[in-house]
């Protein structure tokens, strides 16, 4: 059964305010993408690996169907059950307080090097956000994106790669699941279209 997604608490002012460091880095990518190769090289926005590889086999606490995608914010970690109670674990990055949400979704799509489309909610946030940021390194969806859906309605959460690593392992997005582009490469391709994903 899908239940409804609810956000774990309200958003402050402060956290209103925070998008300052976000839309410096989409101006800088904005910018790049107008730069020669050699100025993107040497600004260093362009990753030089995938990141981490971070996927191990563990033992989950509780058993899901084989190939059920388990979150658990707190833990900051990203379940692939294998079968039974046995999964391969990555470690993620989450949201941050006041974007943290719980429920049960489905993979909705699938698609690689994807662009972005900031949403209205954000744009209206984070002043001077793009319209589009086209598929490339200096897209903060990274490497492949996993569109989370509820029914038929695009819930507008993703799991995705990025192109800020230090953010894997944190409480950084607007709701959003981040991984290392290795692992959502990795995780990209061991999952199809319909899978439950539960977050707790």
């Amino acid at each position: 059964m899908i239940v409804r997604i609810r956000a774990t608490s309200a958003q402050t002012p402060e956290q209103r305010s925070a998008g300052a460091p976000l839309r410096a880095i989409f101006v800088a990518a904005a910018l790049a993408l107008i730069a020669s190769p050699a100025t993107v090289l040497a600004t260093g926005l362009v990753p030089r690996s995938l990141g981490p590889a971070t996927g191990t086999v563990v033992t989950a606490e509780q058993k899901y169907p084989a190939g059920t995608i388990v979150i658990v914010s707190d833990n900051r970690t990203l379940d692939l059950v294998v079968s039974g109670n046995r999964a391969i674990r990555y470690r993620i990055g989450v949201g941050r307080d006041g974007f943290r949400w719980s429920g049960v979704v489905k993979v909705g799509r699938k698609a690689e090097w994807p662009d972005w489309r900031p949403p209205a909610e954000m744009k209206a946030r984070v002043a001077g956000l793009p319209e589009l940021v086209p598929a490339g390194p200096l897209n903060p969806m990274g490497a492949r994106g996993i569109y989370l859906y509820r029914g038929k309605a695009d819930t507008l959460y993703r799991i995705h790669g990025t192109n800020e690593q230090s953010t894997v392992g944190d409480f950084a997005s607007s709701g959003c699941f981040r991984m290392s582009n290795a692992d959502v490469i990795d995780l990209y391709d061991r999952v199809k279209v319909g899978t439950t994903v539960i977050v707790k």
